[in-house]
């Protein structure tokens, strides 16, 4: 059983400008294919933003003519993966565009183990559980359970954050090699909040401490007043490619209730890591319901 697919929709880097002249006809296609998928990396990246992109802008941040988006956007439209605003001309993602990311996640077999236990997690504790994969030197959000009762998170479905930043990310982190926390600091470690780590020192600190007490927590570092738990996900052979966390407001989530949770939160990772065939090291008691 796959348990874990990595999916990566960044397309090269373009040129500030287009050429001047059209490429030989042998290349045509594949430059067109590269520029029609920076226009939906472009408009995915905008995708909070329910005004969407206009012409102007997308042809300035791509650095093509107009008339260039133009001709780019026409089968992206009819294969409905984009669709184009009537009033104001501006462009968003198509309802194409949801069929392909359901059609990606129906496959990924950690979603379909994780869900019983996401549930299931959501209703203990009451607040919002997160499931994540890896994809150095990010963490893509492949499913929430949400608890309607309390505040909502600003996560979605699909989106990436910097995994140095995330409880999510540091819990993956502390289970991989070398070359790998090199790859995410070199990435670049920026301040967020005040409380986000940026120093590789102290990152490779905490993830030793992760590893001591078999789960992770993002102090406020991510996002100013929410507090994350999360525990690494263990897949055949061992290799730590997902989490699953809770999420919620600090007020909520208090640094005395972080205790209480941590330990239920890696239990539950260790329940799915042991479905999907992986072999968790001793996860800490679990604490007696208060």
């Amino acid at each position: 059983m796959t348990a874990y697919v990595h999916l990566r929709f960044d397309p090269p880097d373009l040129p500030e400008k287009a050429p001047v002249n059209e490429p030989a006809p042998g290349r045509n296609q594949s430059l067109s294919l590269r520029r029609a998928l920076a226009v939906l990396h472009r408009v995915r990246d905008h995708g909070c933003a329910p005004q969407g992109l206009t012409l102007t802008r997308l042809a300035e941040e791509l650095g093509v003519s107009k008339s260039t988006i133009l001709r780019l956007t026409t089968p992206l439209i009819e294969a409905k993966l984009l669709e184009r605003d009537r009033r104001t001309g501006a462009y968003r993602l198509g309802h194409g565009a949801l069929l392909l990311g359901q059609a990606y996640l129906a496959t990924l077999d950690l979603r379909t183990v994780a869900a019983e236990e996401s549930h299931r997690l959501m209703a203990e504790v009451q607040e919002t559980v997160h499931l994540v994969v890896y994809d150095p030197p990010d963490v893509v959000y492949i499913d929430k359970v949400e608890n309607t009762a309390t505040v909502r998170m600003a996560s979605r479905v699909g989106s990436r954050t910097p995994a140095y930043r995330t409880a999510v990310g540091k819990a993956i982190l502390a289970w991989q090699p070398e070359a790998d926390l090199r790859e995410v600091v070199a990435a670049g470690m920026p301040a967020v909040t005040r409380h986000t780590i940026t120093d590789a020192a102290h990152l490779r600190g905490e993830l030793a401490r992760i590893r001591q007490r078999g789960y992770a927590v993002d102090d406020r570092e991510n996002e100013p007043e929410v507090r994350c738990v999360a525990a690494p996900i263990f897949g055949p052979g061992d290799a730590v490619t997902a989490a699953i966390s809770v999420s919620g407001l600090s007020s909520r989530i208090t640094a005395a209730r972080v205790r209480h949770l941590g330990p239920l939160v890696a239990e539950a990772a260790s329940r799915i890591s042991r479905k999907l065939g992986g072999d968790p090291p001793v996860r800490p008691a679990v604490p007696h319901a208060r």
